[in-house]
């Protein structure tokens, strides 16, 4: 998936995955979506996911409500950290965000 953001082009492609997640409603639900975390070469965050019409990546129709997407999110380092402390377990994320995570 590729998509240009405020001048800054995202690639799923070229970009490392750190992991993947998503919600717990099934695939017919319209809550329903999964998403992957991605890093890119310059070390800028974003999530690549689709979803049902009410979630993040629910989109207007042709004739009015909305239906599913897919799409691109950017997102900030501490939003990236957040997102894979819900999704993810430690020792999959730990490696990006050595700086943020410290000793309790």
């Amino acid at each position: 998936m590729k998509q240009i953001i405020e001048g800054r082009r995202y690639n799923t492609e070229t970009a490392e995955r750190v992991g993947s997640g998503g919600g717990k409603a099934y695939r017919g639900d319209f809550h329903y979506y999964s998403e992957s975390l991605y890093k890119t070469p310059r070390g800028n965050y974003f999530l690549a996911g689709e979803g049902g019409p009410l979630s993040r990546y629910g989109r207007p129709a042709y004739g009015g409500g909305t239906c599913g997407g897919e799409g691109i999110i950017p997102v900030s380092k501490e939003d990236a950290l957040s997102w894979c402390e819900e999704h993810l377990d430690p020792e999959d994320y730990s490696e990006f965000f050595e700086d943020l995570i410290e000793d309790a």
